[in-house]
């Protein structure tokens, strides 16, 4: 029978966590549509503030207590033999879906100290990257690419570096054969709020640029859906700190990115406030508005801590890519269909007004059909084009 290691016992005190509190959230909902039953009001209006009183009211404060005094004594238990355990390797479904949770509940976990949250880091072949010393780990593969031609590749909500390779192909490795770039993996928590993101990816690229041990000819950024926004948030955020880094990017590759939203998470706020608008459904909105800060953010495509219009980084040449599931252009596929995530229009930077329009010139716009969001990561043409672009010259 093999042993438990560190990572898995880690885990499980991560997931009891979120049980506890997910718990006390039901908890929470129950006990306000009960209150407001009992007072039956009108089925539109304020919601009801107040709680249970008497012995209905002591129930749920003891179903809620004895909730968090369980989950107190399953994590002390947990976390007093986790430390004692082996160091065991991750695997790519242990990855998976701790990059999901945190794309959901990303914030919530790092606010609270979860051990399931997701720490920024670097990493060229599954290895985390030492920042202080970034040669350090790359020497003994230094006759792949030469390290003076930078591609760092940002996935996309709910995801991580792994999934960047798919159906047997990855962007980053192909193009490290064929134009010889160094691909660098960006692993982060999807689910904090994108400027928090942005900020610290800007801080990951300076100290990576100003310790690496050869001189930097290009810096390329490719980012997938979320990731395009994250990047675009530290060119801006790495820019206003005056940042060195910045003066070596040559080209961003966006790839289905939501520049001006996505319509499911608008679909999602418009529920909220449907929702919202009654007092007996009101309450189940606390767990609707659960989902991360990132999640949020996409639904206007927000990359700036004051919602400014941020344009693209000056001098930085940009390309968009998106995807349509239609087998060719219609109305309903382009503007309510698009990738099932993201429309053409927001994925290129278009926009009816012309100040919030991304300046990418038509030329460096390209539209796949019969292909989904995730298809952009894997298809062979999405790759040629991806591969012309990065051929152009400066």
């Amino acid at each position: 029978m093999p042993v438990p290691n560190r990572s898995q016992l880690s885990d499980l005190l991560g997931v009891t966590r979120m049980v506890v509190d997910a718990t006390d959230s039901i908890v929470e909902v129950v006990e306000k549509m009960h209150r407001t039953v009992q007072l039956r009001p009108g089925p539109l209006g304020v919601p009801v503030a107040d709680r249970p009183s008497g012995i209905t009211g002591l129930v749920y404060r003891s179903v809620r207590g004895g909730v968090r005094l369980v989950g107190d004594a399953v994590g002390a238990s947990l976390a007093g033999i986790t430390t004692l355990m082996p160091d065991g390797e991750s695997s790519s479904a242990r990855d998976a879906y701790r990059s999901a949770a945190n794309g959901v509940y990303g914030d919530y976990l790092s606010r609270t100290g979860n051990p399931l949250a997701i720490d920024m880091s670097l990493r060229y072949r599954g290895q985390r990257i030492d920042l202080d010393d970034p040669m350090q780990g790359l020497e003994r593969c230094s006759d792949v690419t030469p390290a003076n031609k930078l591609l760092v590749l940002v996935h996309g909500l709910c995801m991580n570096d792994r999934q960047w390779n798919r159906d047997g192909h990855d962007h980053g490795a192909v193009l490290a054969e064929e134009l010889g770039y160094l691909p660098l993996y960006l692993r982060y928590n999807s689910g904090l709020r994108i400027v928090d993101n942005g900020r610290m990816l800007a801080e990951t690229l300076e100290t990576l640029i100003g310790n690496w041990a050869t001189p930097v000819q290009e810096l390329v950024i490719m980012g997938h859906s979320m990731g395009g926004l994250v990047a675009r948030s530290a060119c801006h955020l790495g820019g206003e700190a005056g940042h060195d880094w910045p003066t070596y990017l040559r080209k961003l590759v966006f790839l289905g990115t939501p520049h001006h939203g996505a319509l499911l998470e608008r679909g999602g706020h418009g529920l909220d406030n449907l929702m919202g608008s009654s007092p007996y459904s009101m309450p189940l909105t606390l767990l609707s508005k659960a989902r991360s800060a990132g999640i949020t953010d996409l639904r206007h495509g927000t990359i700036s801590g004051a919602e400014d219009i941020v344009p693209l980084p000056l001098d930085v040449k940009c390309f968009a890519a998106a995807a349509v599931r239609a087998a060719k252009r219609s109305l309903l596929s382009e503007r309510v269909i698009g990738d099932g995530l993201v429309t053409p229009g927001s994925a290129l930077g278009r926009h009816p007004d012309s100040k919030r329009m991304l300046a990418i010139p038509r030329s460096r716009q390209w539209v796949g059909y019969r292909m989904g969001h995730r298809d952009l990561l894997s298809r062979p043409e999405v790759y040629d084009q991806i591969s012309s672009w990065l051929q152009e010259p400066e």
